[in-house]
C-alpha cells in the first residue's frame, strides 16, 4: 500500500464518522489535522512507522500540547511486518497503530488494550480493583501471587500501577476475580511535554514583549505558535503565525490558504507578522500586523483586538 492510499482511506474514514479534516501537508511534523467535538488529532500517516524521526516527535508534541490536540502515527508496518490489528505500539513517546485498529476506534469507537513493547505484548491493568477483589475475597498478596503463578512483589507492582502485565497473566487474574481488570488505552491523550521535547523558544521579542510565549516551529505548516501568557484570559487563544522571510506574494498567498486551513480546524487565530512590507491588512483573509504597529501595542489583548478587527473586515 502506498502513503496516498492511506491517507486518502484515513481522511475518507474520518470524514464519513463525524469529523473535520484539514488539508495534507507534506514536510510536517503532522499530516493532517481532523476535529470531532472535543476531539482534535494531529496526524501522521507513515508506510514503514519506523520513519518516524526523533525531531518531528518532539516538535509534534510540543504543537500538540499547545493546541490541547492528541498526536498519532497511523501505519502500515515496521521493517518488514505488518502492525497487528489492537495492538498499540510506540515511537518517541508517539502511539502508533495500524489502519484496521484505526478504523475499529474511528467507526466502533474500539479502544485497544494491548501494548506492543520491548519483551513482548502488555496490557494495563486497574491495580485499584485488584486490592478491592483480592481483599474482598480475603487473599493475602502471595495467596493471589500464588494462584496467577507470579511473585508477591509483582501482585504488588500490579495494585500500586507500577508495571504492566503480560495479557497472559491479566486473563488468569480475570478469572480467578471473575471481573475485567484490563484498561483501554486512551488514543485521545494531550501529550505532557518534558524537556527531551521541548522545542527551542523563539526570540520574537515584540510579541513576547505583549505578553505572549512563542515557540518557533521549523517542521509545521506555520512558522511559530504563540498564547498568551494569561492562562485565564478569555483571549487565551493561541496563534499560529507566519513571520516576515521575505517571502513572495505567491508564496505569502499559499501560506495564507494553509492557516485558514489549520485555524478553522484548530480553532486558533491566524496572523502574518511582517516587517518592511507594504501597508498590507491581509492575505487571503489572514489578518497581517506589522512590526511597527507592535510596538504601539501594550499588551496581548490590544493584539488579539486589532486580529479580530482585521479579520472581521
Amino acid at each position: 500500500m502506498h502513503r496516498e492510499e492511506l491517507l486518502l482511506d484515513i481522511t475518507k474514514t474520518l470524514t464519513n464518522h463525524g469529523f473535520e479534516t484539514s488539508n495534507i501537508y507534506d514536510r510536517s511534523c503532522f499530516d493532517l489535522v481532523a476535529r470531532r467535538e472535543l476531539i482534535l488529532l494531529l496526524m501522521k500517516v507513515l508506510v514503514n512507522v519506523d520513519g518516524f524521526s526523533m525531531e518531528q516527535a518532539r516538535e509534534i508534541k510540543m504543537v500538540a500540547n499547545t493546541l490541547l490536540a492528541s498526536p498519532l502515527v497511523v501505519g502500515a508496518k515496521s521493517k518488514n511486518e505488518y502492525l497487528e490489528e489492537d495492538v498499540v505500539y510506540e515511537r518517541h513517546g508517539i502511539p502508533v497503530i495500524g489502519m484496521e485498529t484505526f478504523r475499529n476506534l474511528i467507526i466502533d469507537n474500539l479502544y485497544p488494550e494491548v501494548f506492543a513493547g520491548r519483551g513482548g505484548y502488555y496490557v494495563q491493568i486497574d491495580g485499584q480493583i485488584i486490592k478491592e477483589l483480592r481483599e474482598k475475597q480475603d487473599l493475602s498478596l502471595k495467596e493471589l501471587a500464588d494462584l496467577v503463578h507470579v511473585s508477591r512483589e509483582t501482585i504488588y507492582k500490579y495494585e500500586t500501577g507500577r508495571v504492566r502485565a503480560h495479557p497472559e497473566t491479566a486473563m488468569i487474574l480475570e478469572r480467578i476475580l471473575n471481573m475485567k481488570i484490563t484498561v483501554s488505552v486512551n488514543l485521545f491523550q494531550v501529550p505532557v511535554t518534558t524537556q527531551d521535547a521541548k522545542i527551542k523558544e523563539s526570540k520574537h521579542r515584540e510579541l513576547e514583549e505583549l505578553g505572549f510565549g512563542v515557540i518557533k516551529t521549523n517542521r509545521t505548516p506555520f512558522d511559530a505558535l504563540a498564547r498568551p501568557n494569561q492562562s485565564k484570559s478569555k483571549d487565551a487563544q493561541p496563534i499560529i503565525a507566519n513571520l516576515d522571510k521575505q517571502r513572495n506574494q505567491k508564496l505569502l498567498a499559499k501560506m495564507a490558504m494553509n492557516l485558514r486551513d489549520i485555524s478553522s480546524i484548530t480553532d486558533t487565530e491566524a496572523a502574518f507578522i511582517l516587517a518592511n512590507r507594504q501597508n498590507l491588512k491581509s492575505i487571503e483573509g489572514v489578518p497581517v500586523v506589522h512590526n511597527w504597529e507592535m510596538e504601539e501595542l501594550k499588551s496581548s489583548q490590544d493584539f488579539m483586538k486589532l486580529l479580530k478587527e482585521r479579520r472581521d473586515s
